[in-house]
């Protein structure tokens, strides 16, 4: 269990932050709801959570970074876990991708990433306890997709950043651990390009949010000899 462990999720409002974030609650983990535009919906989420506290960042803003991880620490006097979820995601052929559609995804998908990364570190070695961090990557930052190329290289590079994270706060017994998701439903018809993936993967189904959180669940639990790590949860469309 995480009991009393306290664990922020940033993008916890919808999707698979949401999922991770009501299951964090059910491990007995004291979960930091952040959401960016989405205030209803994290709210919704935060009473499924035992009226667990909500917190608004624009994570595009490191100011605004800094900030949300100080109201966590000081709401609950610690933060043992970030699960760093929020995320953007665009379509659109290379050739046509300007300055702006590269930075509205790496400003959150990159960028913030680490930004909360070292927030999250900095807070955990005031507290003098270590803690686990785990960053939720994508399928998109393992298999190249044309149309996609800013988003992957986000992605990609939460891959490898992770690595590195891990290396530099390893002797401080901070862990940080990455999640690729795979195809992941939500009720939505799919369209003619993800029933094509969801096709294509050989468990011959897409996943569900409870699904990535067993992943998250496993990284924050995980002793402090697991680290730098990349664990795919897609059916095993990774690899074909």
């Amino acid at each position: 269990m995480l009991t009393n462990q306290v664990v922020l999720v940033t993008g916890a409002a919808k999707r698979i932050g949401r999922g991770i974030a009501l299951r964090l609650h059910q491990e007995g983990a004291r979960v930091a709801i952040h959401y960016g535009g989405s205030a209803e919906e994290a709210r919704a989420t935060a009473a499924e959570c035992g009226n667990a506290p909500v917190f608004h960042a624009d994570l595009t803003q490191v100011t605004d970074i800094v900030r949300l991880f100080d109201e966590v620490s000081h709401h609950f006097g610690r933060i043992d876990g970030l699960v760093n979820n929020a995320a953007r995601f665009t379509r659109f052929d290379p050739l046509d991708v300007t300055e702006s559609d590269w930075d509205f995804i790496h400003s959150v998908n990159l960028k913030a990433v680490f930004f909360c990364c070292q927030q999250a570190a900095k807070h955990m070695l005031a507290g003098g306890h270590g803690g686990r961090i785990v960053n939720i990557s994508s399928l998109g930052g393992i298999k190249a997709w044309g149309h996609h190329a800013h988003y992957c290289a986000s992605k990609a590079g939460v891959i490898h950043m992770t690595k590195a994270l891990a290396k530099a706060f390893a002797a401080h017994k901070i862990t940080v651990n990455s999640v690729a998701p795979g195809v992941i439903e939500f009720g939505d018809p799919p369209t003619e390009r993800v029933a094509r993936m969801i096709s294509q993967t050989p468990a011959c189904r897409s996943g569900t949010a409870d699904e990535i959180a067993d992943a998250v669940v496993y990284f924050l639990k995980a002793s402090d000899y697991v680290t730098g790590q990349l664990l795919a949860v897609d059916g095993g469309l990774s690899l074909r």
